[in-house]
């Protein structure tokens, strides 16, 4: 309970800035966010698929509903939050987490490095064009939280470090950038209500875009990063139960007036790795004490250097990126096209900001190799009886869309005789593409006057083939 509760608060003393920072690139107050991080941890705590991984305001959320809360205000956006956790709950429901099982582990391990750089990426500007004791300051607290567990790991070195760079910077009188300075903490408890926009039909047909795009990427960062805390865990979370429990706090989040939100990879980094916890009770503890933090030691909070959080989070994205995956004597035992798959992953990731957007890319990009390469796994060999009666044609591999194009050409339709035989035993047919292309070597064939039988066929090939055999073409 000791390190679950103390995670808890790393975490939550993390997440202010971070929900400050989305609030703004949102377009709306500072409280906004900062209530959204409270009610989507304290929700996903209870209702989530997979404990110690914290979820809060985000900023792939925020550059969502950005252009709706500019051009339409704070209403619509609390309307698309409520909208996007319906979405998201129906989609859950309807099994899209297994969609996951697609992502290959070069988009994978693509994913965590660009969150690993995006990560870093957000701490530069809090190193630029500040008073030369952040330097310091950084540099400080990156030692203590590297040796610090040399000490004793009771208690989490960023906690440590947080508290001693901040005792430091008071006690000194340094004049440095704080958690205050971006921007107004909340005083009071949010409290539920509904949007104030009118419910017709015009608002739906407004919102719903911006609900539906809230909702995919909310969920694809969240499973992915289910998927990449399972690895770390060695254990299983439940990826339905994480798409609907996603939902369902976005929906709570709406009510109570936040921004809505998504799991946020730093913080579960920083929860898992550093703070080691393992449970529910991390999650709900950083929902909590972010609200405590907040109302009863706002003054406190507010005078946290921003050095002490920028240093656990270079730390964090230092921890994250998976330096394995670059090491020359990786790239060199790797297939090109898994390196060329992880690099655009990584590419498109940092060039757009927008996880999901990589992550799709990545994928695309890994189904179009994998294609090209299984493409030429389809062998066509031919064996004439002695007696030049009959010629048998031995197929080998997995016949689809792609490996099976270049089927029709592999056949002596006027040099063969009259018996043909096509022996399927050692191949596989997937889809019509390939019942297609067997068609037309037997119309081929048909029309010089010669048979063809079709032999070999696995159950599954043999089921699919008597369906759709002479359908494709109307029998032409």
């Amino acid at each position: 309970m000791r390190t679950e509760l103390l995670s808890g608060l790393v975490v939550a003393l993390a997440l202010i800035p971070e929900a400050i920072s989305f609030s703004v690139i949102a377009g709306v107050d500072p409280r906004i966010g900062l209530f959204a991080s409270f009610t989507m941890a304290v929700t996903i705590a209870v209702v989530g698929g997979r404990p110690a991984m914290i979820s809060a305001a985000t900023g792939a959320i925020a550059l969502v509903v950005a252009p709706l809360a500019r051009e339409h205000g704070l209403g619509y956006l609390i309307a698309t939050v409520i909208l996007g956790g319906l979405f998201q709950v129906v989609l859950g429901a309807l099994g899209v987490a297994r969609l996951m099982r697609f992502v290959p582990r070069s988009v994978m391990v693509g994913f965590v490095n660009a969150l690993a750089v995006l990560i870093f990426m957000a701490q530069v500007p809090e190193l630029v064009d500040v008073p030369w004791a952040v330097y310091p300051l950084v540099a400080g607290g990156l030692v203590l939280m590297v040796l610090f567990p040399r000490i004793t790991r009771v208690v989490p070195a960023p906690l440590v470090s947080i508290a001693i760079l901040t005792a430091v910077t008071l006690g000194a009188g340094l004049a440095v950038p704080t958690v205050g300075d971006k921007g107004s903490l909340p005083s009071s408890l949010p409290v539920p209500g509904l949007p104030d926009v009118p419910f017709t039909l015009g608002t739906l047909t407004l919102i719903a875009p911006y609900a539906l795009a809230f909702a995919l990427v909310g969920l694809m960062e969240s499973l992915m990063t289910a998927k990449l805390v399972d690895d770390i865990t060695d254990t299983r979370s439940g990826k339905t139960r994480e798409s609907i429990g996603q939902g369902i706090a976005n929906i709570v989040t709406g009510l109570f007036g936040g921004m809505g939100g998504c799991a946020m990879i730093g913080q579960t980094m920083i929860n898992v790795k550093s703070g080691g916890a393992r449970t529910r009770l991390s999650t709900f503890a950083a929902g909590v004490f972010l609200m405590v933090l907040c109302i009863a030691f706002g003054p406190w909070v507010s005078k946290i250097p921003m050095a002490a959080l920028v240093a656990v989070m270079v730390l964090v994205s230092f921890g994250t990126f998976d330096w394995h995956s670059i090491a020359p004597a990786t790239l060199r035992r790797m297939p090109y096209g898994e390196t060329i798959v992880m690099v655009t992953t990584v590419a498109v990731v940092v060039a757009t900001h927008n996880l999901a957007i990589g992550v799709v890319v990545g994928s695309i990009a890994a189904m179009v190799i994998f294609a090209r390469r299984v493409a030429h796994l389809a062998n066509v060999t031919a064996c004439l009886d002695p007696d030049g009666k009959q010629v048998v044609y031995a197929v080998t591999g997995e016949l689809f869309f792609a490996s099976s194009n270049d089927l029709v050409y592999q056949f002596d339709y006027s040099g063969d005789p009259s018996d043909v035989v096509i022996d399927l035993t050692d191949a596989h047919i997937w889809d019509a593409s390939s019942v297609a292309a067997l068609d037309a070597v037997e119309n081929k064939y048909a029309a010089r006057g010669k048979k063809v039988t079709v032999v070999g066929l696995n159950k599954p090939s043999a089921e699919l083939h008597k369906t759709l055999a002479g359908q494709l073409t109307g029998g032409h």
